[in-house]
């Protein structure tokens, strides 16, 4: 049996990814019907605060890193979950770092120097959370119709084709590998 603090800090960490995912799906709706031009369907969540536009320091500063921050809090609201931190620090990492370092317009594969540390932060999101859901059929049993191995090859192909420019459904794109990462993160906590 859990000792009674074990299992509230367990059901903190719960509580927050529900928020935390609650928070970025409307913040990514609300900015993106406030954004002029903006398509879901087409462009990035990191097209929000892109560099230059408008709404970047309240979509910056008051959606990206909010949850960058309350990721991190997951981390240390793990308990005995051994698995949580370092699958949330990996997902905090590319919210944080888009909030100090927004894309370029359009979020080109290359581009600025701020550009290339973004890329790094959406890099180690997608890949590192991948490696841990990689790693997560070891441990766990899955909780959905398919498994981990399967939802990090999801991530992956997508991480793969949000970084053509080119392809016409990136924001749909990224918004399944999003919908995958953040599912995972509530029923992993």
């Amino acid at each position: 049996m859990q000792p009674k603090k074990s299992i509230i800090i367990q059901q903190m960490a719960t509580v927050l990814s529900v928020l935390v995912t609650l928070f970025l799906f409307s913040g990514i709706i609300y900015f993106g019907s406030m954004k002029k031009d903006y398509f879901q369907f087409k462009h990035t969540i990191s097209e929000l605060g892109e560099y230059g536009s408008p709404e970047a320091n309240r979509v910056n500063f008051g959606l990206f890193l909010p949850a960058g921050l309350l990721l991190l809090l997951i981390a240390m609201n793990a308990g005995n979950n051994k698995f949580l931190p370092g699958y949330s620090i990996c997902i905090a990492t590319g919210y944080l770092v888009a909030a100090f370092f927004p894309c370029d317009p359009g979020s080109p594969q290359t581009g600025t120097g701020r550009q290339h540390i973004h890329n790094l932060g959406g890099l180690i999101e997608y890949a590192g959370a991948s490696l841990y859901l990689f790693k997560a059929e070891e441990i766990f049993d899955t909780p959905f119709i398919i498994g981990y191995k399967l939802s990090a090859g999801i991530i992956i192909i997508c991480m793969v084709l949000i970084s053509l420019p080119s392809i016409p459904a990136r924001g749909f794109i990224q918004r399944v590998a999003e919908t995958v990462l953040f599912t995972h993160l509530i029923a992993l906590s």
